[in-house]
């Protein structure tokens, strides 16, 4: 299977007091992947996904994409971050925000082309928007904002898709409808999503790991107690919840 991250020793402080964000981070992502990253907040996580996009350049260690350096291998990456920012009462259309992702194809004034309009209804159908493309963005619920930002994403035909905390403050139907979209998707792009929300993201993800500064990992999605309780410094019990749930060993 084809290697497409490569995260070798990376560690990143912040400060002049040196305060680590990461250390001695190391990860392997295959094509195809669904990759779950749970932890703690300020745990790294954030961190982890803006070293991918070459948006924090590591202290020490190295990191590959495609067998390039991340901000040279960003042409490769969709982004959604935890909080989209946009003025509510701006009027754009859904149609006008997720063209914005074809905005690193071109030249800023170019005018987009009718391969762009197609690229956009391509991302929105995927994503089941489609109906919605001319309504305005601030109409919509957080969820079906959520998906638009995702079309936004994809609308760059990236080959690996990055997810940070895509589902807070969505409600609990929306999340699942959500997720089950993201499971489609994995079949075309390989995908990381940072959540702190082992149970829910356990049905639908191939592998997780736990970030807390240093990365535990096994290549599955079976974590080890053990591991739970070094990642989030104390002891913790998995409560199964949502449709469909998971239930792991006794609990």
């Amino acid at each position: 299977m084809e290697e497409v991250i490569d995260i070798r020793n990376v560690s990143v402080y912040y400060g002049s007091d040196s305060i680590p964000a990461l250390k001695e981070v190391n990860l392997k992502v295959f094509r195809g992947d669904f990759l779950g990253i749970i932890g703690p907040n300020g745990g790294g996580k954030s961190t982890l996904l803006k070293v991918l996009l070459g948006l924090i350049k590591p202290d020490s260690g190295d990191v590959r994409v495609f067998g390039e350096e991340p901000a040279k291998a960003r042409k490769y990456i969709g982004y959604v971050p935890q909080k989209s920012a946009y003025q509510p009462d701006f009027p754009v259309s859904v149609r006008e925000v997720v063209l914005m992702g074809r905005l690193g194809k071109h030249m800023l004034l170019k005018n987009y082309s009718q391969k762009d309009l197609e690229a956009v209804d391509n991302a929105l159908q995927k994503v089941k928007m489609l109906d919605f493309k001319n309504r305005q963005i601030s109409e919509l619920s957080g969820g079906q904002q959520q998906r638009v930002f995702i079309a936004r994403a994809l609308v760059r035909e990236p080959e690996i898709l990055l997810l940070d905390e895509p589902v807070s403050g969505i409600d609990e139907m929306m999340q699942k409808e959500f997720y089950e979209i993201l499971t489609d998707l994995k079949s075309k792009v390989t995908i990381i999503m940072v959540s702190h929300d082992l149970t829910a993201i356990s049905n639908y993800v191939d592998k997780i790991a736990c970030l807390n500064q240093t990365l535990f990992f096994h290549g599955s999605k079976e974590i080890p107690e053990s591991d739970l309780k070094q990642a989030y410094c104390c002891p913790v019990e998995l409560i199964a919840h949502g449709i469909p749930h998971r239930v792991l060993k006794e609990h």
